[in-house]
């Protein structure tokens, strides 16, 4: 079913059937549909797919090295982003964990928050530390 989505979507040509029903697709449609694969694992949409597909024989260089340099710097953003907050989220953790002792869980909850904020995290890490 994917394989026909993709026939209808236009990124892989249409194949006919055979007599007996079954469609024979052709080497070149079984590397495109790799590609294609590919390409989602490294999360592009099908219509950056479709749009960075070769025309007729002849992929784009340029364009194709343009938008993988370009999906390699969304992706370090979204490291960044990620490894913020996992800082955040491990400074809350240890925030609940490691609560005062003798503070009520009302105040720590007061605590937390302010370190979900990041209004305390950078207090609480040079305190650790």
């Amino acid at each position: 079913s994917r394989i026909r989505f993709y026939e209808a979507a236009g990124l892989i040509g249409t194949v006919e059937r055979r007599p007996n029903g079954y469609r024979r697709y052709a080497p070149e449609a079984v590397a495109t549909l790799a590609i294609i694969v590919s390409a989602q694992r490294a999360g592009f949409s099908l219509d950056q797919i479709r749009h960075l597909m070769p025309a007729g024989l002849h992929w784009r260089h340029d364009e194709l090295l343009a938008t993988l340099k370009e999906k390699v710097a969304e992706i370090g953003a979204m490291q960044e982003q990620l490894a913020r907050n996992k800082a955040q989220l491990v400074a809350v953790i240890e925030g609940i964990e490691n609560r005062p002792e003798g503070i009520a869980c009302s105040d720590n909850k007061t605590r937390v928050l302010d370190l979900m904020r990041g209004e305390g995290a950078l207090q609480h890490r040079r305190k650790k530390d």
